[in-house]
């Protein structure tokens, strides 16, 4: 019988945010899968884990992954840790994840920290919905483009951003997505200098400017403020009609959402609009 993958979640900072589950399956495991084995092995210290330790990482995890398989199709137990956080999100981990459903073994969540949740509940930004962009580019130009393909966004976007980038970061955002977006960092979290900065994007670039940046951050970009929609939403119908192919179900859909109204009233201003239009002459169209 195959064994089990368990996927650990451990903390970001503070090791007292490791779960009581978490210390278990860690001791329980046969062998446990960490990014770094020196940087995990003080985490197992501190809580007298003594369960064996291999890397992965990104250099090494395609290969890796099937040394994995191997051991939990011959029936040993995992766990699979990074240095901080959930795995798999913006860590190692999906590809190990991915190999074990190929092969038809069982993988567990053992839930527990995440910066990108933790930053989200104190942000004070929308949380219903976001958009996870992970690490941004090192490069200017493509970390312009990821900025530029946000900037009408809806959502919360949520990036992780490292110390010696994060004004060139914030210099690009003024730029692209304009001084007065809505913002939130979050450096350091859990640990014992942590910071919450809110506000405008002018003003994080004027405060971090101002000092040496350090620590792990977590930078949330609030959603692009709407504008109202010009003319009528009989106008919006006529537009799309007579500009694109989309049929009729495709633009009652389009126009709802662009002037944040029932679909059945815009169905029924649509129906009027296509009476009308039938009952023209052609002469007259």
């Amino acid at each position: 019988m195959s064994g089990c993958l368990h996927v650990v979640a451990t903390p970001i900072g503070n090791l007292e945010d490791m779960t009581y589950r978490a210390v278990r399956i860690l001791q329980d495991v046969d062998l446990i899968a960490a990014e770094d084995t020196r940087h995990s092995r003080r985490l197992l210290d501190h809580y007298g884990i003594r369960t064996a330790l291999i890397s992965y990482h990104e250099h090494n995890e395609r290969e890796r992954s099937e040394q994995l398989v191997a051991r939990l199709e011959a029936g040993e137990s995992l766990a699979l840790i990074s240095d901080a956080g959930t795995p798999g999100i913006a860590d190692p981990g999906y590809r190990l994840v991915r190999r074990c459903h190929q092969a038809g073994i069982a993988v567990v969540a053992v839930p527990g920290p995440s910066a990108l949740v933790a930053a989200l509940s104190i942000s004070g930004l929308p949380t219903d919905r976001f958009r996870f962009i992970g690490f941004l580019p090192p490069k200017s130009q493509a970390r312009k483009n990821v900025l530029y393909d946000i900037k009408a966004e809806t959502q919360t976007c949520v990036c992780y951003e490292t110390p010696h980038r994060l004004l060139a970061c914030l210099e690009d955002m003024v730029e692209l997505l304009g001084g007065a977006r809505e913002v939130a960092i979050a450096r350091e979290l859990t640990k014992t200098h942590e910071e919450l900065f809110h506000g405008c994007v002018e003003e994080a670039l004027h405060s971090f400017s101002e000092r040496r940046v350090r620590g792990e951050l977590v930078v949330l970009i609030g959603p692009a403020e709407q504008q109202k929609p010009q003319g009528t939403v009989r106008d919006a119908l006529l537009r799309l009609r007579t500009e694109t192919e989309l049929n009729w179900k495709e633009i009652v859909k389009q126009v709802a959402k662009e002037y944040a109204v029932a679909s059945r009233d815009v169905y029924r201003e649509s129906l009027d609009l296509r009476h009308h239009d039938s009952a023209t002459p052609d002469s007259e169209r």
